[in-house]
C-alpha cells in the first residue's frame, strides 16, 4: 500500500531537513573548537564519538517511545522542540577553552553536550521516529526509502560545507544560520508529531505475525555497523595523520561513508554483491600493503577507494538483512550501537590502549575476518586466504614501525617514537607520527650540536648566526611552538631566554629524558605546556627577537596558526624589528604563498631558505633538507650575507586570499 504523495511530503521534509542540518553541525561546531585544542586531528575523531553517541541515544529514544502510545509520544517529542530552542544558537563559549591541563577529550565531549546537546539528540531522534510515526499511519511499504533520502541530505550538507559555506561565510554567521534553520525544523516537526498523534497502533495479530529478530541476527547488524564505522574513523585518522586536520578531509571520508548508506538502503540493485564481495577480497590486502606507505599520493586513493568498498559491504549486508518495518526502530537502534561503538573504539579505546597507529592494520584484520564469515562454500576459502594473507602483511607493518624503537608513547595529540641510528656518528631521532621531528648526535663531543632541521644552514641557524654578527653582546629572548627534540636550545647562549609552547605533555617528558638540548643549553629555558596560540593569546606581550612557529604531527599542519589572527598574535610578542620562522617542510601542502600573504598583509618581507645538506658521509641522518620562511621587516637582517645568500624569492599567488580562522582553503595549496 502507498499513501499519497500529499501525506508523504510532510514526513520526507521533516526527514530532510532534520538530516541536512544534523551534519551541516559537524564540522561547523568542530572546525570552532578546532584551534583550542591544538588543531589535533584526534579533535574530529572525539566529536565523531559524540556525533555517533548521542545518534544512538536517539535511535533508542525512538525505540523507546513507540512504546508510550501515538499521542503521548507525540505530546513528550513536542515539549523536547519546545526546550531545544533555548540552546541556540550554537556558537562554543570560549569559557570552555583549555588551560593547558585539562584532559582533552572529555573536555571537547562536555563542551559538545552543552553547545548542542539537545537539538542534536531531536535531530538524531527524526529519521526513525518519523518512519514509524509513517508506519503506523499509512502501513506503506516507504519507510526504508525515507532512510535512504536522511542519507542523501547528511550527504548534500556535508558536501555544501567545504563547497558552498565555508568559503562565504564565516563561523559566527553559520552557527547562527544553522540555529534559524533548526528553529524552523522545531515548527515543522512538531506539526507532524501532532499530525501523526492519531496512528493507529498495529494489533496484536499484526505484531504476532511478523517474527521478531533474534538476537543473532541483531548482533549481525551490530557488527556490521560496528565495522562501517570503525573503517570511517580508521581512514579518517590515517589521512589526517598526515597532511592536515582540516573540515575538507574530514569530509570526504564521512560523505562516501554516507554514500554506501545511501545506494545500499535505496534499492537492492546498487548493492551487487558478488561484484563488491570479489572487489573487498582485494582492498583488505591492498590496503594492508599501503598502511605504512609515506607516499600518499598513491596511497590515498587505495584508502579513499578501499573505503567504499567496504562500506558497501557492511551497509549493503546490512540492507539485505532488514526486518519488517514493524521492527525497524530495533533494527535502526542496533544500527547506530554499532556506529557508536566502532568511534569509541578508534577515538577513545584505541589511544588509551595502543601505544602506536595500530587500529588501521587491526580494523583490516577485523574486516577481513567478517569478510570471510560472510562467504559461503567455495569462496570461503579465498575469504580465509585474504585473512591469512592480511594478518601477515598487517604483523609487517607492525614489526616496521616499532623495529629499532626506543621509545613509544601516545596521547590525544598522536604517538612520538625515538630511535637510534647507527651512523658514523650515532645519531638519535623523535618521531611524531611518521615524520622525523628533530634529533641529536650522540656522544660527549656532540652533546649540544645543532642537528636535523636546525642545522647552520638551515632558515633558524642563519637567523641566530646572524642576530649575533650583528650585534655580538645582545642577549636573544626566543618563543617557539612546538617543542620537538628541543634542538633550537642548542643554539641559546649565556643570557638568552627560551621559552617552548607545547601541547603534548608526552613530547616534554620525551624530549627531557631521550634527549639533553634542555639541561645543556647555556640559555634559560622556560616550557608553557598548551595549544600555543592560547598561550600566546593569555600572556603580555613577551617582546622576542625570534618566534619559531613549528608545531607538526606527522605531516598534519595546525592550520590555525597560519592565519591573519594567529598572525596578530604573533605580532604582539614580537620586537618591531624582531622575526619569525615558519617550518614549511612538508610533502602535501605548499605554506610558502599562505606566509608570504600573512607577511605582506602586516608590511613585512617573507623569504624561504632552503637547506639541502651536502657532504658528510651519513649527514642525510642528522642534517635534513627543509623549507624554513623567515618574515621579518628588518632590512639589515635581511640582507646579511648568511641570509641573503641563501634566501628565495617566494612567488605571489594573487588569487590566494589571505587565511583566517573561519576561511582556509586546503584544496588552493596541495602540491
Amino acid at each position: 500500500m502507498r499513501a499519497p504523495l500529499a501525506a508523504t511530503l510532510p514526513y520526507a521534509a521533516t526527514i530532510f531537513l532534520s538530516s541536512f542540518l544534523l551534519f551541516l553541525v559537524q564540522p561547523i561546531i568542530a572546525k570552532q573548537i578546532l584551534p583550542w585544542f591544538g588543531g589535533s586531528a584526534g579533535v574530529w575523531t572525539t566529536c565523531l564519538v559524540f556525533f555517533q553517541s548521542v545518534l544512538l541515544a536517539g535511535y533508542a529514544y525512538a525505540d523507546w517511545t513507540t512504546r508510550l502510545g501515538a499521542r503521548r509520544q507525540a505530546m513528550l517529542h513536542v515539549a523536547l522542540l519546545v526546550l531545544s530552542l533555548l540552546s541556540l544558537p550554537i556558537l562554543a563559549s570560549s569559557g570552555w577553552k583549555p588551560q593547558g591541563d585539562e584532559q582533552p577529550i572529555a573536555r571537547i565531549l562536555l563542551l559538545l553536550l552543552a553547545t548542542i546537546g539537545l537539538p542534536y539528540f531531536l535531530l538524531s531522534t527524526t529519521t526513525p521516529l518519523l518512519q514509524a510515526w509513517y508506519w503506523r499511519r499509512f502501513r506503506s511499504v516507504v519507510p526504508y526509502r525515507l532512510f535512504a533520502l536522511s542519507n542523501l541530505a547528511s550527504l548534500l550538507a556535508l558536501l555544501g560545507f567545504p563547497v558552498l559555506f565555508e568559503p562565504a561565510f564565516d563561523l559566527r554567521t553559520l552557527g547562527w544560520g544553522w540555529s534559524f534553520m533548526f528553529a524552523g525544523f522545531a515548527v515543522l516537526c512538531g506539526v507532524v508529531a501532532l499530525m501523526s498523534a492519531n496512528g493507529v497502533a498495529p494489533t496484536a495479530q499484526e505484531v504476532h505475525s511478523v517474527s521478531k529478530p533474534t538476537t543473532a541476527r541483531q548482533l549481525l547488524w551490530l557488527a556490521l555497523a560496528a565495522m562501517g564505522s570503525v573503517m570511517l574513523l580508521a581512514v579518517t585518522n590515517h589521512i589526517t595523520q598526515n597532511i592536515a586536520s582540516v573540515p575538507f578531509l574530514w569530509v570526504v571520508p564521512l560523505a562516501i561513508y554516507l554514500v554506501t548508506f545511501i545506494l545500499a538502503f535505496d534499492h537492492p540493485r546498487w548493492y551487487v554483491r558478488p561484484l563488491f564481495l570479489a572487489l573487498l577480497l582485494v582492498f583488505v590486502p591492498v590496503m594492508a600493503w599501503y598502511a605504512p606507505s609515506l607516499e600518499l599520493h598513491a596511497a590515498l586513493p587505495i584508502f579513499i577507494v578501499g573505503l567504499f568498498v567496504s562500506c558497501m559491504f557492511c551497509h549493503g549486508e546490512l540492507a539485505a538483512l532488514k526486518p519488517d518495518p514493524a521492527h525497524l526502530t530495533r533494527f535502526y537502534l542496533m544500527i547506530s550501537l554499532g556506529g557508536a561503538l566502532g568511534a569509541v573504539l578508534v577515538a577513545i579505546v584505541a589511544p588509551l590502549v595502543l601505544s602506536g597507529y595500530f587500529e588501521i592494520g587491526i580494523a583490516l584484520v577485523l574486516l577481513a575476518l567478517l569478510l570471510a564469515a560472510r562467504l559461503r562454500r567455495a569462496a570461503l576459502l579465498g575469504g580465509m586466504a585474504v585473512a591469512v594473507a592480511t594478518v601477515v602483511l598487517v604483523a609487517r607493518a607492525a614489526h616496521d614501525y616499532t623495529e629499532g624503537v626506543r621509545v613509544m608513547e601516545r596521547d590525544f595529540y598522536g604517538v612520538v617514537r625515538t630511535a637510534d641510528h647507527a651512523t658514523p656518528i650515532p645519531y638519535r631521532s623523535m618521531y611524531h607520527g611518521a615524520i622525523m621531528h628533530g634529533g641529536q648526535l650522540l656522544g660527549d663531543s656532540f652533546r649540544n650540536t645543532p642537528a636535523d632541521y636546525f642545522s647552520p644552514g638551515s632558515g633558524y641557524g642563519r637567523v641566530f648566526q646572524s642576530l649575533r654578527e650583528i650585534n655580538p653582546k645582545k642577549p636573544l629572548r626566543v618563543g617557539v611552538i612546538g617543542l620537538g627534540a628541543g634542538v633550537i636550545a642548542s643554539w641559546m647562549k649565556p643570557g638568552d631566554a627560551l621559552v617552548f609552547y607545547e601541547i603534548s605533555p608526552r613530547v616534554v617528558d620525551i624530549a627531557k629524558r631521550e634527549f639533553t638540548y634542555l639541561n645543556d643549553s647555556s640559555g634559560k629555558i622556560e616550557l608553557v605546556l598548551g595549544d600555543g596560540r592560547l598561550s600566546l593569546e593569555r600572556e603580555p606581550p613577551r617582546g622576542y627577537d625570534v618566534m619559531g612557529i613549528d608545531a607538526f604531527s606527522g605531516d598534519s599542519i595546525p592550520m590555525h596558526l597560519v592565519t591573519r589572527e594567529a598572525m596578530a598574535l604573533y605580532l604582539k610578542h614580537l620586537k618591531p624589528d624582531g622575526v619569525i620562522v615558519f617550518q614549511a617542510t612538508n610533502r602535501f601542502i605548499d605554506l610558502l604563498p599562505v606566509v608570504k600573504r600573512l607577511a605582506a598583509e602586516v608590511g613585512f618581507e617573507a623569504v624561504n631558505v632552503a637547506d639541502v645538506p651536502e657532504g658528510s658521509e651519513g649527514a642525510e641522518y642528522w642534517y635534513s633538507p627543509t623549507d624554513q620562511i623567515i618574515v621579518t621587516r628588518n632590512a639589515k637582517l635581511l640582507a646579511w650575507p648568511r641570509i641573503a645568500d641563501a634566501a628565495d624569492e617566494i612567488d605571489d599567488r594573487k588569487n590566494l586570499p589571505t587565511f583566517t580562522d573561519s576561511h582556509h582553503n586546503l584544496l588552493r595549496i596541495l602540491k
